[in-house]
């Protein structure tokens, strides 16, 4: 995004920390029936401030597209990863009298070197040499699990070895990320044997440890509407009374700026 020094003030650009977006945004080809999609808001916000048209974007967990449907309406290219090829299929049918030149789907593991390759070749196939932002959303731990695959994050419940798999996946599109351009890390943290597990801080300072990245921002969001929650609200109250704990109503948007 270039600022124009007579408009900027009519962008609809959020720079605040927190926001308070409200229920996902419903329309067009988006779909609330996957399990852990995100707001469509948040690759729309991310991708209008950091990208320009024709710019290409990573998505390295694409679960029901939410990332690649902003690209289609911002007119943005798209490399997409997923290893569940039922929403694959779903994605692939929503995206079928699109233009099939504009993205890129891969039902390919991020954390293995053939992500890399495919980045690499579809980057060429547009006569691109470089990524202009990374964004991922990876599973919250094994919360939910998404397939049975042994290389499912999903399917971790190591911290440690979670960690070093997300890792991986990072480091597959980081390496063809331009330098002063953006990896975008949506996530939140998890309450598990009894206490509350900051899975997005312990990413978030992964990501700082293994690459020369400065970190821009960290957004705190709203989170309205959990499916795993909807018609239950009661019953998680009176979880979160009896045991001490407190109900999860945010998630963090963390921006980084790659710098060599």
């Amino acid at each position: 995004m270039k600022l124009d020094k007579e408009h900027w003030k009519e962008l609809d650009i959020n720079v605040d920390s927190l926001w308070l977006i409200g229920p996902r945004a419903k329309g067009g080809k988006h779909s609330n029936f996957y399990h852990g999609n995100f707001a469509p808001q948040i690759p729309n916000q991310m991708i209008r401030r950091y990208t320009e048209v024709g710019d290409v974007v990573a998505d390295l967990f694409m679960g029901s597209g939410t990332t690649l449907f902003e690209c289609e309406t911002l007119k943005r290219k798209y490399i997409g990863f997923d290893i569940n090829q039922d929403v694959i299929d779903f994605v692939e049918k929503r995206m079928k009298d699109s233009d099939h030149n504009e993205f890129f789907i891969h039902n390919c593991d991020a954390t293995s070197t053939k992500a890399s390759v495919n980045i690499k070749t579809d980057l060429e196939l547009w006569n691109k040499k470089k990524l202009d932002i990374i964004i991922a959303h990876p599973p919250y731990l094994d919360i939910v699990k998404f397939t049975d695959k042994t290389e499912d994050l999903s399917n971790i419940s190591d911290i440690n070895l979670f960690i070093e798999r997300f890792i991986a996946s990072v480091q597959s599109a980081y390496q063809y990320l331009k330098k002063k351009k953006y990896l975008v890390l949506v996530i939140g943290d998890i309450y598990k044997s009894g206490e509350v597990i900051p899975l997005g801080f312990y990413l978030m300072y992964a990501i700082k440890k293994q690459f020369k990245c400065a970190l821009k921002g960290i957004v705190v969001k709203d989170m309205v509407g959990n499916r795993a929650k909807i018609g239950q609200e009661g019953l998680w109250r009176y979880r979160a009374l009896k045991n001490g704990n407190f109900l999860f109503k945010h998630e963090y948007v963390f921006v980084f700026r790659k710098e060599v």
